[in-house]
């Protein structure tokens, strides 16, 4: 095997499955691309942002102008911050029921329809189908999370086509933070293409039922990209505030948590605490599926964006992600009691997805892990030296109401 190309600023290499690009300098494109962070006029953008929506704006306030796509977590707080706050904008903000909610995300939602008195849809698939597609994308994707990914992604579409609103904002581009896919300046706008490569690991709603012997259209048909002629004939255009905001999500979470009353919670695999707090699985058996399939953990990528704002050193970083990445996940039961499945047969499905390229098995279960990253292999796992985690804010519980499991339907605690 030839050597893997290791960035030397943050902490990603070649392997990233968004396909960086590490140029002759050993500068990966995701470090390049962040330095315009520092460089670009983001008062001109802003004034751009401006000129952008203007057209869209509701005359009377009273109609929604655009529609944003939230969660109990993540950038979903920032974003109806900047829409509703700073542009004064009246949106429609829609969401997706993954069924692998916390209490504490509920309650998040909750309160930021509340603060923010915003009307919202909530997507609920049957929870019959989103099981079965569970089943079949774990088997043959080693992924829990395409029904998430899916759902996310098109619900805001499909709302934008039924009720005609032709505005959807996003928060930041994962191409562009992570990889530097794009430039700001290149203001990218959500495609389908981009979906479907990249969130959907190459299969939409309909490549899945003819993939799927056990699936039928009941329960593909409510993750149906709208038609291309539907989406022209509304103009229908999503962009992403992160290519006229300067995007920090550290520093933005802990605004809302001043402003607005997010909650946050402690992770073992991560020591952010703010993201994924509303999902039980995406910092737990999700992280462990994409340790198997990618050889590094979530944790990798948010030490790489803390190096990149230079609240961490890599040394700093390195022990971190060590660390971090060999705690076990603790949210297994919740997800096997859910789909009807054994700890010992859902080990056996997962570890049929271990890529080659980061792992060797000498014997029957028994697994050794190749780090890729040199640098790491004389690193001690060991729990010192720690205390970046703790200036992240640590507010609540992820079941924060003591109700064991997912909540697949709540109103919220407020």
């Amino acid at each position: 095997m030839s050597k893997i190309k290791n960035c030397s600023r943050c902490l990603y290499d070649e392997t990233h499955p968004l396909k960086i690009i590490i140029n002759d300098d050993g500068i990966c494109s995701g470090c390049k691309i962040h330095e315009e962070k520092n460089t670009l006029d983001w008062e001109s953008r802003w004034n751009d942002l401006e000129k952008l929506v203007k057209p869209y704006k509701s005359i009377n306030g009273k109609n929604y102008d655009c529609i944003v796509p939230v969660t109990g977590a993540n950038d979903s707080y920032y974003i109806l911050h900047i829409v509703k706050e700073k542009l004064g904008m009246n949106p429609l903000i829609v969401t997706y029921n993954k069924y692998y909610n916390t209490s504490l995300g509920i309650r998040n939602l909750a309160n930021l329809r509340i603060k923010f008195d915003c009307d919202i849809l909530i997507q609920n698939i049957s929870p019959i189908s989103v099981k079965r597609i569970t089943r079949a994308s774990l088997r043959e994707f080693g992924s829990i999370y395409w029904h998430c990914l899916a759902g996310q992604s098109v619900f805001p579409v499909q709302t934008a086509v039924r009720y005609k609103i032709p505005l959807i904002i996003w928060g930041a581009h994962q191409g562009i933070e992570q990889v530097g896919m794009f430039s700001h300046l290149n203001n990218v706008e959500m495609t389908r293409r981009y979906r479907k490569d990249h969130d959907l690991m190459g299969f939409e709603a309909d490549d899945i039922l003819s993939y799927f012997d056990n699936l039928g259209e009941e329960d593909i048909w409510q993750y149906r990209y709208p038609e291309d002629s539907k989406i022209r004939d509304i103009g229908i255009k999503g962009i992403y505030l992160g290519n006229y905001v300067r995007w920090d999500s550290r520093a933005q979470h802990e605004q809302m948590i001043e402003m607005y009353d997010y909650k946050t919670s402690n992770f073992s695999r991560s020591f952010d605490n703010y993201d994924h707090v509303d999902c039980f699985n995406y910092l737990d058996l999700h992280d462990k599926l994409k340790f198997y399939k990618h050889g590094y953990s979530k944790v990798l990528d948010h030490a790489s964006r803390e190096i990149r704002f230079g609240r961490l050193s890599r040394a700093q970083a390195k022990n971190l992600v060590k660390w971090h990445q060999a705690q076990p996940i603790n949210y297994l039961d919740y997800f096997c009691k859910w789909l009807g499945v054994n700890k010992k047969s859902l080990q056996f499905i997962i570890d049929q997805h271990r890529n080659p390229l980061f792992w060797s098995q000498d014997e029957p279960g028994k697994w050794n892990y190749k780090e890729s990253r040199p640098e790491f292999k004389n690193i001690k796992s060991i729990n010192n030296n720690l205390e970046y985690k703790n200036t992240y804010t640590n507010n609540s519980e992820l079941e924060c109401d003591k109700i064991d499991g997912y909540i697949t339907v709540g109103k919220g605690v407020y």
